[in-house]
């Protein structure tokens, strides 16, 4: 096997380990706010589902659904 293969083979196996490796670092950007809008809905009663649209905002992309609720009380 050549220097070049080789060279190749390590970079695939570092990129691998990297991937694997885990942080306890808080979540970021979509995902934070992904997080912080399901903590939000379940706080109210409700589930959050997807629109359907793709846009790169969470906040466009999912709606809280709130079941057995009335605007009565």
């Amino acid at each position: 096997m050549n220097r070049t293969a080789l060279s190749i083979l390590s970079l695939i196996g570092a990129a691998a380990l990297s991937a694997c490796a885990t942080t306890d670092a808080p979540p970021t950007g979509y995902t934070a706010d992904l997080d912080r809008l399901n903590a939000d809905c379940r706080a109210r009663g409700g589930i959050l589902t997807s629109t359907g649209a793709t846009t790169g905002r969470a906040e466009t992309e999912n709606a809280c659904l709130i079941n057995n609720s009335s605007r009565l009380e």
